[in-house]
């Protein structure tokens, strides 16, 4: 029998026993009885809570909380029994969140508007990620309205969420204690059936417990060194669930803000959902983090995982897309054995519900949401709006993999800049040390066809420093050798496959597990080739700095963002230790204001042609997708090697690149 049918046969079940009286008031269901219950998830929302794209100002119906707003109604109106809880990452990631962290931050009285969304549907629980440390502890603990015994937290409670977070590897220095409550217990009357089709009315305890990556110790060094704690998530799990368990819970939910990885556990693990599942006493694992969707072909194949039902380790489990874009729902089965409800794990399964079925083929957003963060929004919109200078050319991100580097060098041009004129002052030793700078395009497409920077020529506002540089980080510089930095771009060029020149069918240029903010390329003089015909660690040749080949020992500062110089993304020797400059001005608040003080910005004043591919002929086509129509873009950017192979019909091209020239 399938899991879809199970729910409707049980009520036409009660519909044919309809004499049964139904007690009005909860009671114990009896051995033998049967429950459904329907486990939601959002996760790595990122406050996009309208259907909005602030860098285009304009509507996006692919993306957008309040179209998920309208799954959840929708499958509590399926599901009689149903739980809503949230994976993390939910307060960051819009410039309505920048505006309402940075620009003109809540009040202690005022709710974030994510959240006062995410109350309009109801929650009955969730966690944080790593990137609700972003802002900071003190902001974190007020907006989420939990006191903390931190460095800057607040010691009263501010508005926050109508529903609990928990998070069980955090821990405060002063004290040692969780800064969030680790678990709690949620419990609901649901509706149950017992094996003649009667109907029952009975209490159900969903014991729920977070997890948040332990890389943000490293990641939001600045915002955390010195004021928490962080214990990898099997640890944790280990230590308080059976505080949990002592609860008595019907049912435990763990609740991570990671994704899967069947690599040897740490606790610096960064997506340790495989061996969080794993630890006994977890019903349902619900999990985030990795901006992908589970179950879901890219982990067909891993040990001991059901890509297609959703369960890990035998645990159902499920993850949720990101940016509003789609519900995850897990359907558990339960069946009362002594005295308890047992999950029936063959006849559960989880699934992921995309808000858009086809391009054109959207949910229609809630229309309780939009209302209540409008004045909000409108801010957001008229101060992305303040103008700070003009650009004579066209800044884009579609082809940066090839080679584009106009959306990048006002990065590396605005960072080079503030370190050569803070350094001397700060470090006057490293005065004469030569400073080069490293961006990557946060943009290139992984959220859909509207995912890239664009910023076209003309005048430019704080919008456009925004799309230039998508995350709030703050600027770090690390001392490094010319060894480090090739190291460093040995790493970046894992990007790309490894190209067969005797293969005679089409290669896909771009390999897409390699994600593509982790692609730095670093400016200031340096120029090299990247040898897509050699192995990882092989590929960075002609590697010069102002025309003379780079020497292994010649040292350099490298500018780069705290969470790549703290260890982010794993790249050679950048794991703190290496930091000679952090600062609390954000990489995107220096690039504006540079732009401002340059008045006006062209191809003259920017650094465009820093690599390129080595020569290489192919007897087959190498690939990528774009979106279409941007072979002009190409072509203004200088790269006249780069072709239209086919329209794929869903905005998209597949472009062939002759690397031979």
């Amino acid at each position: 029998m399938s899991n879809r049918a199970l729910l409707p046969l049980v009520f036409a079940t009660a519909l044919l026993a309809g004499c049964a009286s139904q007690p009005s008031h909860p009671v114990s269901a009896p051995d033998g009885a049967r429950a459904s219950v329907a486990i939601l998830e959002t996760t790595d929302v990122h406050a996009n809570v309208l259907s909005y794209d602030y860098h285009k100002l304009k509507a996006d119906d692919s993306l957008g909380y309040e179209r998920t707003a309208t799954l959840i109604r929708r499958a509590r109106d399926e599901f009689p029994n149903t739980f809503l809880f949230d994976s993390g990452d939910t307060i960051q990631g819009t410039v309505l969140a920048d505006y309402q962290a940075l620009v003109k931050p809540v009040r202690c009285d005022q709710e974030l508007a994510i959240y006062r969304a995410m109350d309009a549907v109801g929650y009955d629980g969730g966690t944080a990620g790593n990137h609700e440390f972003n802002y900071g502890l003190g902001f974190l603990s007020q907006v989420t309205g939990t006191p903390m015994n931190v460095d800057g937290g607040h010691a009263d409670r501010c508005a926050g969420p109508h529903f609990p977070l928990v998070l069980a590897n955090v821990f405060s220095v002063r004290d040692g204690q969780p800064i969030f409550q680790p678990l709690t217990v949620v419990t609901k009357t649901i509706d149950a059936y017992t094996a003649d089709g009667s109907k029952l009315r009975v209490p159900l305890k969903v014991g729920i417990i977070g997890f948040t990556p332990p890389p943000i110790i490293d990641w939001d060094k600045r915002n955390l060194a010195g004021k928490v704690t962080v214990s990898g998530v099997v640890e944790a799990a280990n230590k308080y669930l059976p505080q949990l368990q002592a609860q008595h819970p019907d049912l435990i939910v763990a609740i991570l803000h990671g994704g899967l990885n069947t690599a040897p556990y740490t606790p610096e693990m960064e997506n340790a959902g495989w061996y969080l599942a794993g630890v006994p006493g977890i019903d349902a694992l619900l999990l985030g983090h990795s901006h992908t969707e589970f179950p879901g072909p890219r982990y067909a194949g891993m040990k001991d995982v059901d890509a297609k039902r959703g369960l890990v380790r035998g645990v159902p489990a499920v993850m949720g897309g990101f940016f509003g874009k789609d519900l995850g729902v897990i359907q558990l089965v339960l069946e009362r054995k002594d005295g308890r409800w047992a999950v029936n794990r063959d006849e559960s399964h989880s699934e992921v519900r995309p808000i858009c079925k086809a391009k054109d083929d959207c949910v229609p957003a809630d229309p309780a949401i939009a209302p209540l963060v409008q004045k909000a929004h409108e801010a957001a919109i008229a101060y992305i709006d303040t103008p700070i200078g003009e650009s004579t050319l066209r800044m884009s991100s579609y082809f940066a993999d090839e080679g584009n580097l106009t959306a990048l060098a006002p990065v590396n041009a605005a960072q080079a800049d503030y370190v050569r004129r803070q350094l001397p002052r700060l470090h006057p030793e490293l005065a004469k040390v030569p400073v080069l700078s490293a961006a990557a395009a946060f943009r290139t497409g992984f959220g859909g066809i509207d995912d890239y920077t664009d910023v076209p020529a003309g005048p430019l506002t704080l919008r456009s420093a925004a799309d230039l540089y998508f995350y709030p980080n703050t600027l770090a510089a690390v001392k490094t050798d010319g060894a480090g930095v090739k190291a460093w771009l040995e790493k970046s060029a894992q990007r790309f496959n490894r190209i067969d020149p005797a293969k005679t069918g089409e290669q896909a240029l771009i390999n897409t597990h390699f994600t593509g903010y982790n692609f730095d390329q670093i400016q200031g003089g340096i120029h090299y080739l990247i040898d897509v015909s050699k192995p990882t660690g092989q590929r960075i040749v002609s590697l010069t700095f102002h025309g003379k080949p780079v020497n292994p020992t010649q040292p350099f500062i490298v500018v780069t963002n705290n969470y790549r110089a703290n260890g982010g993304g794993h790249f050679p020797g950048l794991d703190g230790s290496s930091i000679v400059l952090s600062v609390a001005d954000g990489n995107r608040e220096i690039l504006a204001r540079w732009l401002e003080q340059r008045g006006t910005v062209g191809a003259a004043s920017l650094e465009l042609a820093t690599w390129r591919f080595a020569p290489l002929r192919t007897r087959g086509p190498v690939v990528f997708s774009a979106p279409g129509g941007k072979l002009p873009v190409a072509r203004a950017a200088g790269l006249t090697n780069i072709s239209v192979l086919r329209d794929n019909g869903d905005g998209t091209a597949t472009y062939a690149i002759d690397l031979a020239h």
